[in-house]
């Protein structure tokens, strides 16, 4: 079992208004923020969807602000599944 000081990435799902409400800008601050990789976008469903890297206890993190979003959006659900870690540097909007 991994431990919150290990390297971890998670594929997420964002359910929604999160779209046109700042949510990917304001997840760009805070990857940037937890000094995470990876990505984020929007999708034509609406949701976003987004691959974080990084150490687990800030994976946590990020996992929290995701929940909440901006004060402009509400999240309804958020979806997380473990993955390989793939080696991204910086986070970028897609």
């Amino acid at each position: 079992m991994a431990g919150p000081h290990d390297m971890r990435a998670v594929d997420v799902r964002v359910d929604g208004e999160v779209q046109g409400v700042g949510y990917r800008f304001g997840a760009l601050r805070r990857a940037d923020e937890l000094e995470l990789s990876g990505w984020v976008s929007n999708e034509a469903n609406g949701q976003v969807t987004a691959h974080v890297e990084g150490l687990g206890h800030r994976i946590d993190k990020m996992l929290e602000w995701m929940r909440e979003g901006t004060k402009w959006s509400h999240v309804s659900r958020v979806d997380v599944e473990d993955v390989a870690v793939q080696g991204i540097e910086g986070f970028t909007l897609r």
